[in-house]
């Protein structure tokens, strides 16, 4: 795992613990999660279809942008290109979605149009 992947990592913990509006919806026996993509866009017309269904999918399981693009400012190591995260109210939730028929039908034009890396993290419970 590279410094970039642990900066995220250790952002995302942050983040679950701190300013996450899922926690508030989260009972004391759920963690929320974060879907995690680093990556270089390789067809920027083909993405296109992609990017206007990802939202309608992933909604109806809580998922919410937390992390869409914008500036990154690295602090060690390469950076991706491009980072997206997406909040979740758990685990189980962010792998529903992920293999959820409406995600899975728009899921290889991003494999298609892009490198990338793509994990989902567990987050830390709100104290």
């Amino acid at each position: 795992m590279n410094n970039w992947s642990k900066f995220i990592l250790a952002v995302v913990a942050f983040c679950g613990i701190t300013a996450s509006p899922v926690n508030a919806q989260v009972s004391a026996a759920k963690a929320p999660a974060y879907y995690v993509s680093e990556f270089e866009l390789t067809d920027p017309e083909g993405i296109k279809p992609y990017s206007a269904q990802v939202e309608s999918t992933f909604k109806p399981f809580g998922g919410y942008y937390f992390v869409r693009g914008g500036q990154v400012s690295s602090l060690e190591g390469e950076p991706g290109q491009r980072i997206v995260m997406i909040a979740f109210p758990s685990l189980e939730q962010a792998q529903a979605w992920y293999t959820s028929p409406q995600y899975r039908e728009i899921h290889p034009i991003r494999l298609r149009t892009t490198k990338s890396r793509v994990y989902i993290v567990e987050g830390a419970r709100a104290p």
